[in-house]
């Protein structure tokens, strides 16, 4: 078995691809798998973005998550709105901070 196929997908990412009352993703677990990679990796890269920004502008974890918010919506981070959730929250996950 290829590494590839020993990544464990969280479910609450999986979720953002099953639609309500569905119980199958509408995507390919291969596309769910390169998705997940790319917003957990963004997620992970934020962190330092985020905790430096807590401390210079000296706001509440809240408002910084907010900003960080701003600047995935609209897609130009590569990322839909539900994805963008997703790495907001995994981002205070990291963090330890409370979820957004």
């Amino acid at each position: 078995m290829s590494d590839e196929y020993q990544i464990e997908i969280p479910p609450s990412f999986i979720a953002l691809f099953v639609p309500e009352g569905r119980l199958k993703p509408t995507a390919s677990f291969r596309e769910i798998r390169e998705r997940y990679e790319y917003c957990e990796d963004l997620a992970n890269m934020l962190t330092e973005t985020a905790s430096t920004k807590l401390w210079q502008l000296g706001v509440a974890e809240s408002d910084v998550l907010e900003r960080v918010g701003q600047g995935l919506a609209g897609g130009q981070a590569g990322v839909n709105e539900a994805e963008a959730q997703w790495v907001l929250r995994r981002l205070a996950e990291l963090l330890g901070w409370g979820a957004p």
